[in-house]
C-alpha cells in the first residue's frame, strides 16, 4: 500500500505506507510540542520585527499559535500522523486556523534548526526540573545524616569490615556524589543553552533575520556561531545522557547497599512499607523492589549514553535523518532519572537504622586494629612496625575466637609490645575510634554536623 506524497510535485510516486510508518516520529515529538510553539512565536515576532512579514501578518501568526498552545494544553489538538512530525502538524493546524498567512511562518526557517531549537528548549526545561529534584534529594541526605550522626556502623572496603564510621557520615558521602551530579546538570544546561534558530537548513538564511533577538527572547545565552554546527550538533544529547547515567550509577550504588542492608543477614536498616512489595507465595517477604528497579533502570540509562555517542560517530556535516534517533535516548533518560530521584527522596525519609545491630556489626572484624596501630605510633613506634605488631595481635584474637581486640587480656596485648599500657582499651572502642577522627571531612559526629551545615549553605 502507498500513501500520497505531501512534500511537493517533485515526488511523482506515492510514498510507501510502511516507510511512512517507519520514519514517522510524532509520538516522540509530542514531548516538544509546546517548546516548538514557543519557538515559533519568537520566530514570527522576529520576522515581523525585521520587516520580513507585516505587523498584521505577525499578529495573525501570534493569535493562531496562542490558540494552538491552548489546544495542546487542553488535550484537544488534532494530531495527524499523516503530517509526520510536530512541526508540520503545527503548520497545518495554523493554516487551518488563520488561513494562508499560516504558510508564511516557515519563512527563513528549516525543520533542521526548528527541531534543534525545540529539543534544546525541552532538555533545558527538564534539566531545570531535575536540578530542583536533585536539591531535594541532597537535602534529604542531609536530614538523614543529621539524625544519625551519632549512630555507629561498620565502614567497608572490599565489602569487608574496615573501620567504624558514623552512619551520618556514610549518608553524606552520597550527598557529595549527588552534589557533583547537580553541578554536572548545571554545566550541561549551560553548554546546551545556545540557540540554533536562524541556522535554517545548514547555511543560514538569505533574509535579514536577527538570530540574537530570537536567542534572547527564548532565554538562550547566545545565538549560534556556525550554522552547520548549529543544526547538526547533538553533543548536548550525549551530555544529558552522561549526566543521567552518572546519577543513576550513584543511585544504583545506594540501591545495592539498601538491598544488602535490609536482608536478615545484615539487618542494618528498615525502609517503609510504601517502598516495598511482598511475595505471592511467601508471606514473610518484604522486598526492596524500588532499589532493585532503580538498579535495573540504571543499566538502561547507561545504554542510552552509548546510543547517543554511537549515533553521531559516522555522520558527515550537516543534518542527517539519523539524528531523529537522538531523541529517544534523551527523553528516556530524562523521563527515567527524574522520577527515580524524586521517589528516592521520599524513601530516604522512611529509613530507620537498626542502631544496636549497626553498633554490633561495627565492633566485629577487628575494626579498631588501625586505632591500635596509631596508639603504638603515638607511643614512638614507626607505623610499619606497628602495623606488623597489630597484625600479630589480630591473629591471636582470631585464634582465640575473640570478636574484638578489646576482648584480649591486657597481658596478651603487652606481650606483643611493651609500649601498650592499661589505657589501650580507651582506643579499642568503636565510639572512641569514630570520635578521634575529628579533622575536617572525617567521620567524627562533630565533623558530620559541620559537613551538613556547609552543604546546606551551598544549596541555599
Amino acid at each position: 500500500m502507498s500513501a500520497p506524497h505531501t512534500w511537493s510535485p517533485l515526488f511523482r510516486e506515492p510514498q510507501s505506507e510502511d516507510f511512512r510508518d517507519f520514519h514517522e516520529c510524532l509520538d516522540q515529538d509530542k514531548r516538544i510540542a509546546l517548546q516548538d510553539v514557543r519557538a515559533s512565536r519568537v520566530h514570527a515576532a522576529m520576522l515581523a520585527r525585521a520587516g520580513i512579514l507585516t505587523a498584521e501578518e505577525g499578529a495573525a501568526l501570534q493569535d493562531g499559535l496562542d490558540r494552538i498552545a491552548e489546544e495542546m494544553i487542553a488535550g484537544s489538538f488534532p494530531w495527524d500522523k499523516a503530517h509526520e512530525d510536530v512541526h508540520m502538524n503545527v503548520e497545518m493546524r495554523l493554516t487551518a486556523l488563520i488561513g494562508p498567512v499560516g504558510k508564511k511562518l516557515h519563512t527563513a526557517r528549516s525543520r533542521n534548526d526548528q527541531v534543534a531549537t525545540g529539543i534544546r528548549l525541552y532538555a533545558r526545561d527538564e534539566l531545570d526540573a531535575l536540578a530542583q529534584e536533585m536539591q531535594a534529594l541532597i537535602a534529604g541526605f542531609c536530614d538523614l545524616a543529621e539524625a544519625t550522626a551519632e549512630v555507629i556502623m561498620p565502614g567497608f572496603t572490599h565489602l569487608q569490615v574496615a573501620q567504624p564510621v558514623s552512619f551520618g557520615h556514610h549518608m553524606m558521602a552520597y550527598a557529595e556524589m549527588f552534589l557533583r551530579d547537580h553541578e554536572r546538570i548545571c554545566q550541561t544546561r549551560a553548554r546546551l543553552n545556545i540557540s540554533p534558530l536562524g541556522a535554517a537548513a545548514l547555511a543560514g538564511s538569505g533574509y535579514p533575520i536577527d538570530p540574537a533577538y530570537s536567542a534572547a527572547e527564548l532565554g538562550f545565552d547566545a545565538a549560534f556561531r556556525n550554522s552547520l554546527d548549529a543544526v547538526s550538533d547533538r553533543d548536548y544529547v550525549a551530555d544529558v545522557c552522561h549526566a543521567g547515567a552518572v546519577i543513576m550509577a550513584h543511585l544504583s550504588r545506594l540501591s545495592e547497599e539498601i538491598i544488602l542492608w535490609t536482608t536478615p543477614m545484615f539487618d542494618f536498616i528498615e525502609i517503609g512499607d510504601a517502598f516495598c512489595t511482598g511475595s505471592s507465595i511467601m508471606p514473610q517477604k518484604r522486598n526492596p523492589d524500588l532499589a532493585e528497579l532503580v538498579r535495573g533502570k540504571a543499566a538502561r540509562v547507561q545504554g542510552n549514553l552509548t546510543t547517543a555517542i554511537a549515533l553521531m560517530k559516522a555522520q558527515p556535516l550537516a543534518f542527517n535523518k539519523d539524528q531523529q534517533e537522538s531523541k529517544p535516548p534523551l527523553t528516556d533518560t530524562l523521563e527515567t532519572v527524574r522520577p527515580a530521584v524524586r521517589i528516592y527522596t521520599q524513601m530516604l525519609r522512611s529509613i530507620r537504622p537498626n542502631v544496636a545491630r549497626l553498633l554490633q556489626a561495627a565492633d566485629t572484624g577487628f575494626s579498631t586494629a588501625t586505632d591500635l596501630a596509631d596508639y603504638l605510633v603515638r607511643a614512638g613506634m614507626p607505623f610499619r612496625d606497628a602495623h606488623h605488631v597489630v597484625a600479630a595481635v589480630v591473629g591471636l584474637a582470631r585464634d582465640r575466637g575473640c570478636a574484638s581486640l578489646s576482648d584480649l587480656p591486657l597481658a596478651d596485648l603487652q606481650a606483643h609490645s611493651a609500649l601498650i599500657g592499661a589505657d589501650v582499651f580507651e582506643v579499642l572502642t568503636v565510639a572512641g575510634s569514630v570520635a578521634c577522627r575529628a579533622h575536617r571531612g572525617a567521620t567524627a559526629p562533630v565533623q558530620v554536623h559541620r559537613a551538613i551545615a556547609e552543604l546546606r549553605a551551598l544549596l541555599a
